[in-house]
């Protein structure tokens, strides 16, 4: 080959989250357990019902002279969308503005617990999971390729820095807030164990290599939802 022709770039595993044969394709571990009780993770507590208001009549005030003016009721706090497909990922602050496509395992990937994402700059949900917004269930993961010898956008998420900046997380039915809680790393070959699979309704979950050890970890930014009064 002639020394001078450049190589083409070479994606690193966006989500290896197991070692795979031949150390190449990204990899994400996909257990059958993890799809209904991620690391026997107990549902949380009901919260209790309010109490109900008394029966009693409260005492009628008397009469004044010049009634006070009524202040205007506050607004209701517009209702996040209902839980559906992500579609578009966006993190201003990592400069990351990505599709988001659904990516769900065949029954030979949850048999080998291996997933291998296409080589693509997208990001992937992975459907067996959460959906975000109102009424959901489970933690969302979304995952992407990190790659070498390119500026890909989830390069840019092995910041440490990006804790507290937020992100947009457009879905069929609307857009939501998140705000980034952490920004860790893992070792790919202990990931499935982590406390990440535990299940967070509504938490944001999204995985790629770390930059700095493509091959041996990964970098996974926790997100929650901004409250509807701040987004």
């Amino acid at each position: 080959m002639d020394p001078t022709q450049q190589q083409p770039p070479r994606r690193r595993s966006g989500a290896r989250w197991a070692a795979a044969a031949g150390g190449l394709g990204a990899v994400a571990v996909l257990s059958t357990v993890l799809l209904t009780d991620p690391l026997g993770a107990t549902p949380p507590e009901p919260v209790p019902p309010a109490p109900a208001a008394s029966a009693t009549a409260a005492p009628t005030p008397a009469p004044t002279a010049e009634a006070a003016p009524t202040e205007a009721a506050p607004e209701p706090d517009a209702p996040r969308p209902e839980a559906a497909a992500p579609v578009r990922l966006r993190v201003d602050d990592a400069q990351l503005d990505v599709a988001v496509l659904p990516l769900t395992p065949s029954e030979q990937e949850l048999a080998t617990e291996m997933l291998v994402p296409p080589d693509t700059l997208d990001g992937y949900w992975l459907t067996p999971y959460g959906m975000p917004g109102e009424g959901s269930e489970n933690t969302t993961y979304i995952t992407g390729h990190s790659w070498e010898g390119r500026d890909a956008p989830f390069n840019r998420l092995s910041d440490p820095g990006l804790v507290g900046s937020e992100i947009e997380l457009e879905t069929e039915t609307g857009t939501l807030e998140y705000r980034v809680d952490s920004v860790v790393t893992h070792d790919k070959n202990t990931l499935k164990d982590s406390d990440i699979w535990r299940i967070v309704p509504d938490r944001l979950v999204v995985v790629s290599c770390y930059t700095e050890d493509l091959w041996g970890k990964n970098v996974v930014l926790t997100a929650s939802p901004v409250p509807s009064e701040q987004a």
